[in-house]
């Protein structure tokens, strides 16, 4: 599972009361789900990758038996659609725990992790998208490709990337994780798992339109709560966090801390940070 870093603070920033209504906009393997239900809370959760979504409903049928869970395999971005659809609103907190699961990672046969080198490049959170991060790869053009790691990675060497890209994919195709790889040594002179990271994080991004859907989902959520609601959100990169916190200062939304709580547990979740959100 994704490790919950920040289960704890999440639970008591909400402060779950018996009853509550909670959308947890993340869903993915449900650990922030299941606390909120065993504090009493009632949970919508959301779950855009369909196979997470599956697994949820077999592993938490009780409660979704119970009428204590909703289950809805959709993307956050409609968050609001999804809550007045479901009747659930207004809501005393919504959660955003960004990020994959480990499941994503390690299971899912998509080439979200640069260490599963024989996978596709394929990157899609959800298979009604289109278009694969092999795609992209191989048919944008120059300063397209170049956008993308720029603005989404923010890799200092991402000119001469894109530019040995152009060149690699007129010979063959980059199809799978290890063939990026291979492009990515060639501009670097070395192996260096930090850029991987960066540029990995970048195709998913595109792949997944995520910062354009996280701006939407923040804005349903601000639609839903409640006058003394919170808003929870767990960002992995400082693209995200800087989003958040523009959102909620263009908004005039407040802030419970100027300093996030910051992951320091495992090496992915170093730069984990959560922030807490109201009305007032």
């Amino acid at each position: 599972m994704h490790h919950p870093v920040f289960l704890t603070e999440i639970i008591d920033n909400l402060k779950v009361k018996e009853g509550g209504l909670y959308i947890d906009a993340t869903f993915g393997e449900g650990g922030d789900s299941l606390a909120i239900l065993k504090k009493g809370g009632q949970v919508l959760g959301i779950e855009w990758d369909k196979n997470q979504y599956q697994a949820g409903k077999m592993k938490y049928k009780k409660y979704i038996d119970a009428g204590k869970l909703k289950l809805v395999n959709s993307n956050f971005a409609k968050i609001k659609q999804i809550a007045q659809r479901n009747d659930f609103f207004p809501v005393d907190g919504v959660v955003f725990d960004l990020g994959l699961s480990m499941r994503q990672l390690k299971e899912s046969g998509r080439g979200f992790s640069f260490k599963k080198e024989n996978e596709p490049l394929d990157m899609r959170i959800n298979f009604k998208l289109k278009v694969t991060a092999a795609d992209l790869i191989n048919s944008l053009s120059k300063e397209e490709l170049y956008e993308i790691f720029a603005k989404y990675s923010e890799e200092i060497h991402s000119l001469r990337l894109v530019e040995n890209i152009i060149r690699t994919r007129t010979v063959k195709k980059i199809e799978r994780v290890k063939d990026l790889l291979e492009v990515i040594d060639k501009t670097l002179g070395k192996k260096d798992e930090r850029v991987y990271r960066r540029i990995f994080q970048g195709l998913r991004i595109a792949v997944n339109n995520e910062l354009e859907n996280l701006k939407k989902g923040l804005e349903g959520a601000v639609a839903l709560l409640n006058k003394s609601g919170r808003i929870i959100v767990v960002t992995f990169h400082s693209l995200e966090d800087r989003l958040v916190k523009n959102f909620v200062k263009d908004r005039h939304l407040f802030l419970f801390a100027k300093k996030p709580f910051v992951g320091r547990i495992f090496n992915y979740e170093r730069s984990a940070k959560l922030r807490v959100i109201s009305l007032r």
